[in-house]
């Protein structure tokens, strides 16, 4: 490979267990990829830096504010290739559950939405921009993930 995969991880709402995985895969790849991929973003290992041009983004969770799916859109813009992570990003869950509160669970969400800012229903990342893949789990299975890495950094994907 003549040039390193750029690639960026991103994080909205969830508990980042994903992210967890992945930094426990780079422990176990760090020797066999270092050369070969260039971590452009990921909050959880570098300073955050603004939203560049990458080959890959990598996004977890759901989204749940204006903010979110502004960067989300903003990420589409600069990725080549979207891949979503985990459960949060691919369907929602377990973020959207308060979508199908009903009664008196409904009404105090409500308050502690409105003064969280949060958008109207909690949404997987598909129902805001175009993906590429998608990675699946709660948290996501390490050994898919190294897999579609493996075939991203040999061009395969």
């Amino acid at each position: 490979m003549d040039r390193k995969l750029k690639v960026g991880f991103f994080s909205f709402t969830c508990c980042e267990g994903c992210m967890i995985n992945v930094i426990e895969v780079f422990n176990e790849k760090f020797f066999e990829w270092k050369d070969k991929i260039s971590i452009e973003y990921f909050r959880a290992l570098k300073k955050v830096k603004p939203i560049r041009k990458m080959d890959v983004a990598f996004v977890e969770g759901a989204v749940s504010t204006k903010s979110e799916i502004r960067k989300l859109e903003k990420i589409r813009a600069n990725a080549t290739k979207v891949i979503a992570i985990g459960s949060g990003a691919i369907n929602g869950w377990p973020s959207d559950l308060r979508n199908s509160f009903k009664g008196v669970q409904k009404k105090e969400a409500e308050i502690l939405r409105q003064r969280l800012g949060q958008i109207e229903k909690v949404l997987p990342i598909k129902k805001v921009i175009k993906i590429d893949d998608e990675v699946a789990g709660c948290p996501i299975n390490s050994d898919i993930f190294v897999l579609k890495m493996s075939e991203l950094i040999e061009g395969r994907r």
